[in-house]
């Protein structure tokens, strides 16, 4: 097993800081906080980009200038775990700064604003309008705030700029946190957001934290006019690695403060197979044990990339650490609110969420696998931030496995182009570097904007033509389309006439007389999810905590489970909130394929296949964007697979067929890990041992329409750049 050794980071304090910004005792400011807020008041910004390391306090950042002044925020985050860290760490920004204007923070979600909404006897339309007029900090998610933008949550009775117009007139920031997470879809629709409040408000601030901008963003942004500015504390040099105890001290006496602490990164080297990680993990229990027995004070995570791997590990740690009075709990987007909060007190967390690890779970130990550069290196960065674990005890050294393919192993230790050496001493930059250069390079899907980004900025300017407000915003039609012709590089005329074709084929095979699926998708923050299901799991201990959703491809692969009725999955729901007499929200199970109950998690993954009534190889030489009638599954294991066809082959489901094999398609155009894209036979391949075509729905399916469109020959062959 290799390793190295990274140094610890500290970050360096901000300089002659104005009296007029007010901090609580004891504190100072970095170098990135104090000129982020600097930007922040400069009238002549419009885009900031924050790019501080992990853990180097890029929220308060945020916040300053709303704690120093009458600023008022929305706060996007893309998950709702985070969106309520980072709620109770504003609550504490309050607290300790005592602002004389006591800014009101409030969190709005999509089932917070479900309950909101029917507890108060409001539309979902109404409730957003209240909660957002009772603060200052309104946290949410970029899913809300582009659906509000969109008309969404409005009636045909009501003009369409009803929300929008209030909220981007009372609110002068826009936060958008984890934006390294975002796709091109996601990414188009913020820009669209930025250009129309652009086009119909004065001008609003926009911050982006935990992103590197790229050229290609930054281009965009000159083409709609926005004026921008990185702070970019690495570029600036302004953190030091220090490698002795008495430059360290030096650094903390001129008050420079410890963001990092050094940890010792061993690389395990696992085949690159689905289970690998979870093999290793089995079978090397014992040396993770010996971590929490030969430092008592430990407290560890192990965070993977598979929620199927997280539920079938948890319950055999469990049972090995017990035997030491070692509690573990896991922590995985399907896992209850009870078993979130109760892995804050346990000694090893098993999950795959990062929120809370490293933030309220304070650690010393970490294994992780990571899908790309970019999440092996905020995964590792949720290790090293404390010196002390939550009961106030310090960590005597920081540990971390990283469980990843051995060709990566290879290209970072082996061989003449070897960039590391083993027990070799690094600072974080120059590592994080060579993981950016030598980790597996995925898509970007640059070809997203200009084909299908244009799509939702159509619908949009015809919000603005609207009879009811076309007077009101004259002037704003032609500045919003002139700026999103040119960041997407295209003409409205063009992208309508492409909307009305989709309309129209979807009027033939339907039957319907507007709309389109394609255009819904293209037009959505994060794609519609026509294969989601409703599960009822009783694997969870807190029956409020068992209503979830979950994708069939996930069911089919890695779930136990038994077909239920939608009127049974609801009767449920409302007996479990009426007997606890807490509501639970509902609205995200109206549009499910069907309903389950969970049983148990598969030692092993079923092989299954998605199977298409007719010939593919026409459809899949079209190479478009198509909307299919009577897909199916094909699993002989599965006792529930008829059940499941009855409901499936109904469902209209925007897709684009590839003629090559899953693997293949991976491969060739470099997609990520967890990019959405199935295999799938026809009627003349159905028994073949590998389907020669695959398949990508919704928002996945525009994604692959821009590289198989680019990419290929007269021969149908697909070659990436």
């Amino acid at each position: 097993m290799l390793s190295i050794r990274l140094k610890s980071v500290y970050s360096c304090p901000a300089e002659a800081v104005s009296e007029e910004i007010p901090l609580p005792q004891g504190w100072t400011l970095s170098w990135h906080q104090y000129e982020t807020l600097k930007v922040l008041r400069d009238p002549n910004i419009d885009v900031v980009f924050n790019t501080a390391m992990t853990g180097d306090g890029k929220s308060l950042a945020a916040y300053l200038n709303i704690l120093q002044s009458d600023c008022a925020a929305i706060a996007l985050y893309p998950t709702n775990a985070l969106a309520s860290d980072q709620e109770s760490q504003v609550d504490d920004y309050i607290a300790k700064f005592q602002p004389s204007n006591a800014p009101r923070v409030n969190r709005l979600s999509g089932t917070g604003l479900e309950i909101y909404a029917e507890n108060e006897g409001l539309r979902k339309s109404s409730a957003i309008a209240s909660r957002a007029g009772q603060s200052e900090v309104l946290i949410t998610n970029p899913d809300i705030f582009h659906y509000l933008h969109r008309g969404a949550y409005l009636t045909d009775h009501d003009t369409p700029d009803k929300l929008w117009n209030r909220i981007d007139k009372d609110f002068d920031l826009f936060i958008f946190d984890e934006f390294h997470v975002f796709a091109a879809p996601q990414i188009a629709s913020v820009l669209n957001t930025m250009m129309l409040i652009k086009a119909t408000n004065r001008r609003k601030k926009s911050l982006f934290l935990s992103a590197t901008p790229s050229q290609s963003l930054l281009n965009r942004l000159d083409a709609a006019g926005f004026r921008y500015r990185e702070i970019n504390p690495i570029n600036e040099g302004k953190y030091q690695f220090p490698e002795t105890q008495a430059e360290a001290e030096a650094l903390l006496a001129d008050h420079w403060r410890q963001v990092a602490h050094s940890i010792d990164l061993a690389f395990v080297s696992v085949e690159p197979t689905s289970k690998a990680s979870e093999e290793w993990l089995k079978e090397n229990q014992e040396q993770i044990l010996s971590q929490f027995l030969e430092h008592p004070d430990s407290k560890g995570a192990i965070i993977l990339n598979s929620i199927a791997a997280v539920k079938r590990l948890t319950p055999i740690f469990r049972q090995y650490f017990a035997q030491h009075d070692l509690t573990v709990r896991e922590n995985t987007g399907l896992s209850g609110a009870q078993e979130k909060a109760e892995s804050l007190s346990a000694d090893l967390v098993i999950g795959t969420s990062t929120i809370d690890v490293g933030v309220d779970f304070k650690i010393n130990f970490l294994i992780f696998e990571s899908s790309d550069a970019g999440n092996f290196i905020q995964r590792l960065g949720r290790l090293g931030r404390h010196e002390k674990n939550s009961h106030g005890v310090l960590f005597d050294g920081f540990r971390a496995y990283a469980l990843v393919p051995n060709f990566f192993v290879e290209r970072l230790f082996a061989g003449k182009e070897a960039v590391l050496a083993d027990g070799e001493v690094c600072d974080r930059i120059h590592f994080q570097t060579l993981i950016r250069a030598k980790y597996r390079q995925i898509n970007n899907f640059e070809g997203y904007y200009k084909r299908w980004g244009a799509v939702q900025s159509v619908s949009l300017g015809r919000q603005l033509s609207h009879h009811a407000v076309k007077s009101q915003y004259e002037g704003s039609v032609q500045q919003f389309q002139q700026a999103c012709e040119k960041v997407f590089d295209t003409r409205f005329g063009q992208i309508f006439g492409h909307m009305k074709a989709w309309a129209k084929e979807w009027q033939t095979l339907s039957s319907q007389k507007s709309g389109s699926p394609i255009v819904e998708d293209a037009k959505s923050f994060r794609g519609s999810s026509p294969l989601q299901c409703g599960l009822y799991d009783l694997t969870e201990a807190n029956e409020r905590d068992r209503f979830k959703t979950y994708d069939l491809p996930g069911i089919l692969g890695n779930l136990e489970i038994e077909m239920w009725s939608k009127a049974a999955f609801l009767e449920t729901l409302k007996e479990t909130a009426e007997r606890t007499r807490q509501p639970i929200a509902k609205g995200r199970f109206k549009h499910c394929l069907g309903f389950m109950k969970l049983r148990s998690y598969r030692e092993e993954r079923l092989n299954w296949k998605f199977t298409y009534p007719g010939d593919l190889q026409p459809i899949a030489d079209a190479y478009k964007v198509q909307v299919l009638l009577g897909l199916q599954v094909w699993q002989p294991d599965n006792p529930w697979v008829s059940s499941i066809n009855q409901r499936l082959k109904k469902q209209a489901l925007v897709c684009y067929v590839l003629r090559k094999p899953v693997r293949e398609v991976r491969l060739r155009l470099q997609l990520p890990m967890h990019f959405q894209i199935y295999p799938i036979s026809d009627l003349n391949s159905v028994h073949d041992a590998i389907a020669p075509y695959s398949v990508a729905f919704g928002q996945s399916a525009l994604l692959i329409d821009t590289l198989a469109h680019r990419f290929r020959n007269e021969g149908g062959e697909i070659w990436v750049a």
